[in-house]
């Protein structure tokens, strides 16, 4: 399986130094169009390689991916919190009930968690 991972980065690391050496032409990027900018009076520009436009536009569907199902799954982890601070409630709620049987039957406090802790293994 690790020689599958590791052959299979290799071949995207490969497809992606081909894209990038096949796109090194230089494009601007402008934050405004040029009538906005004219309006505005800010016209912020930068000259990149063209792989890092495409490699950015990646990166950035990837970092709103990641965050969009983080913030999906909220529900699911809230719920699973939930359930985790119930069954931790119930479990000490049975231990109590056990131990108030076992002093109610006679027993001695100390047999009653040693049998409990006998038959947990």
């Amino acid at each position: 399986m690790r020689l599958i991972k590791y052959a299979f980065l290799a071949i995207l690391g490969i497809c992606l130094l081909t894209i990038a050496f096949a796109n090194r032409d230089i494009v601007t990027l402008t934050l405004l169009p040029a009538n906005m900018a004219a309006f505005a009076g800010v016209n912020f520009s930068v000259q990149v390689p063209l792989y890092f436009v495409a490699f950015g536009g990646i990166a950035a569907g990837l970092l709103i991916g990641f965050f969009w199902e983080w913030l999906r799954e909220t529900k699911h982890r809230n719920e699973a919190s939930r359930q985790r601070t119930e069954a931790r409630r119930l479990k000490r709620e049975v231990e109590l009930m056990k131990s108030r049987k076992a002093v109610e039957d006679g027993k001695d406090e100390i047999l009653t968690l040693l049998e409990d802790q006998a038959s947990a293994r």
